[in-house]
């Protein structure tokens, strides 16, 4: 069972019931949004006591949030410089990774894409959104070499992420939490 209600303190809450849990958990992600998961043997009553018990660290925890990793609004004029600077940097930051790596991709795209950060067609062609610009240099390689893996594992196997953790140093876990935290307000 899954609902979503409006808290009188904390907002919009997400609320799930499922075999799969074990306990009554709280999770407040990246964009502010808060779930409370529980497992069907706790009735939606005691969650949802859990929940009033939870409120200052969900204020906390959202407030963390909003301010950990938000980016300024952004303008057009702005866009047009990070577009300006991605096409300056990310092709030949690309091409030293790969050849680091020594992975083989067809052609380098770069879009204004606001609900990824990067891809890769069947055809090894990839594209990475101009947004990148805005992550510190360690998370645009991270973003690089996954993409950049996905020319040899065209899914997210455990091939796949053993290859892209072997090329960050055994940090994919907390790479792809780092960058999870991140997002673009436009």
């Amino acid at each position: 069972m899954k609902q979503t209600i409006v808290h009188p303190t904390v907002g919009e809450v997400t609320i799930c019931s499922t075999r799969r849990n074990r306990h009554i958990s709280l999770a407040v992600r990246a964009n502010g949004q808060v779930r409370l998961s529980y497992p069907t043997y706790v009735t939606t009553k005691r969650a949802l006591e859990f929940l009033e018990e939870k409120t200052e660290w969900i204020l906390k925890a959202k407030a963390r949030a909003a301010a950990k990793n938000s980016t300024p609004p952004i303008t057009p004029t702005q866009r047009e410089l990070l577009r300006t600077k991605a096409k300056a940097y990310l092709p030949q930051r690309v091409a030293q990774i790969a050849d680091s790596c020594g992975l083989r991709y067809n052609k380098l795209t770069i879009r204004a894409t606001r609900s990824k950060w990067g891809s890769c067609s069947g055809e090894n062609n990839l594209s990475l959104s101009l947004y990148l610009m805005l992550l510190p240099a360690h998370l645009i390689d991270y973003v690089i070499i996954h993409e950049l893996c996905h020319t040899i594992h065209h899914n997210h196997s455990p091939r796949f992420h053993a290859l892209v953790n072997s090329l960050v140093g055994g940090k994919e876990k907390e790479l792809a939490k780092e960058l999870r935290s991140y997002r673009i307000n436009l």
